[in-house]
């Protein structure tokens, strides 16, 4: 349903709503509950006959780009050959946005059966299960089909987006014209393959930056053990641990923010009566970097690997980063990080278990985390066999140095897509999309015509 309209910088822009079933594979389940699903449709001057294409942003947990101008960056290259759809994926933005408060009403809703009442840890988990990459495919069908009619439609997936895709390919091939991924072709494979690959990507990535900054080595080793044995308070108050500062190197991932993080670490410290405390713009900053201000990325960020193939049916995530993170050369929590003999590496895209404890929008969803870490009854999101025979066209870039979906796997993925066609590049890190204005699609887009 159209929700309004409006022009801006000359493009035209639908709002639009969809009631879907809050689980498709079941959807008379949960007392009939239903999403609304937010989808903002974006056409340029005299773009009305344009064919469509739906972006799937990365995530898990973001909501739908929103530029100050359409017409800027990749967006702007997009809509020289379609109108667009930006869609809040369930759990995002405008479509049912999942965060500590929405969850805790849970026992209001018609999810259960129980009437009024705190919804409980299994309760949570159970609803959460719901919000993975089959059911946000589901929804986009109803997208496509209540705007396109029975005309498939484009995608292009960023990271997490590249994800939806491939599962898009798997479940629902006929709803799609054409397909582009960039830094997101998953791996089929174990969720423990995957983060070995991602700590190995986010060393090396560590090892670059010490190399360009040299100084900022004992700089974090510095911190690192500051915070271990003083008490320094981020602004929403809680206690700041070596683990959540180590989490600072999500920036690390992207070319936009390795420079920046070292600007971050340049004085972080002030003397107060003698004694050396963190400053509260440092704090401000680390916060900025590693608060959960959108939770659900960290709630389903392992739940996205969790047996995503017929062939890994029955398995469990298990806190898959924290396990492994005590395995590898440089992560290990525990490590004393002033013994300069072992390497003392900042984290990625890596969850610990401790920031449910420790960071406030993630706190009392614990619990519901650890029952996902151990479920074994998830569903496939991906059909090897489907794959195997596709006919849909799709282009991806892979980026060489990808610190967040390491490229072997990618590449192993698209020599599973048949008739799958890869860009690997160097040139780019894992924000190419954004940071490229339109080079990455040109690219993609010449090599889906060739």
């Amino acid at each position: 349903m159209r929700i309004g309209s409006y022009i801006h910088h000359s493009c035209t822009v639908h709002d639009h709503t969809f009631t879907v079933p809050l689980d498709h594979n079941a959807p008379d389940a949960y007392g009939h509950g239903t999403v609304d699903i937010y989808a903002r449709e974006i056409i340029p001057p005299d773009g009305d006959n344009l064919p469509y294409l739906v972006f799937m942003q990365g995530g898990p947990g973001g909501e739908g780009p929103r530029p100050g101008d359409f017409r800027d960056g990749f967006i702007g290259r997009v809509l020289k050959d379609y109108r667009v759809v930006l869609l809040d994926q369930r759990g995002t933005g405008r479509s049912h946005r999942l965060d500590k408060l929405t969850l805790s009403s849970l026992g209001n809703q018609s999810v259960t059966d129980e009437g009024d009442h705190a919804p409980t840890a299994q309760e949570i988990a159970d609803y959460l299960m719901l919000f993975r990459q089959d059911q946000i495919v589901r929804d986009a069908e109803v997208v496509r089909r209540e705007l396109a009619g029975d005309e498939p439609w484009t995608t292009l997936g960023q990271s997490f987006g590249g994800f939806i895709n491939t599962c898009y390919l798997s479940i629902a091939p006929e709803g799609l014209r054409a397909v582009f991924n960039t830094g997101g072709l998953p791996g089929l494979t174990d969720i423990d393959s995957i983060y070995r690959l991602t700590y190995e990507r986010t060393a090396a990535r560590n090892r670059a930056y010490y190399e360009r900054y040299p100084d900022d080595e004992p700089m974090i080793r510095r911190i690192a053990a500051h915070v271990r044995d003083h008490e320094e308070c981020l602004p929403t108050g809680e206690r700041l641990s070596t683990e959540r500062f180590r989490m600072i190197g999500i920036c690390l991932g992207g070319q936009l923010r390795f420079d920046t993080l070292h600007y971050m670490l340049e004085a972080p410290f002030v003397t107060v009566n003698g004694v050396s405390r963190l400053s509260r713009h440092f704090l401000q900053q680390v916060a900025d970097e590693v608060a959960q201000t959108t939770p659900m990325y960290a709630v389903l960020q392992e739940t996205i690997y969790a047996a995503t193939t017929p062939a890994l049916a029955g398995t469990a995530t298990r806190w898959s980063a924290d396990r492994l993170s005590r395995e590898i050369a440089g992560f290990d929590p525990d490590a004393d990080p002033l013994d300069t003999s072992e390497p003392y590496y900042l984290t990625g895209e890596h969850m610990m278990r401790s920031i449910f404890d420790e960071d406030p929008e993630l706190t009392g969803l614990g619990e519901a985390a650890d029952i996902l870490a151990n479920r074994t009854d998830w569903p496939a999101v991906y059909d090897p066999e489907v794959l195997a025979e596709n006919s849909v066209p799709v282009a991806s870039a892979v980026y060489f140095d990808d610190m967040f979906v390491p490229r072997e796997l990618s590449l192993e993925t698209a020599s599973a897509i048949r008739g799958s066609r890869v860009w690997v590049t160097n040139e780019y890190q894992h924000d190419g999309l954004r940071v490229s204005g339109g080079a990455v699609l040109d690219h993609l887009f010449a090599l889906q015509r060739d």
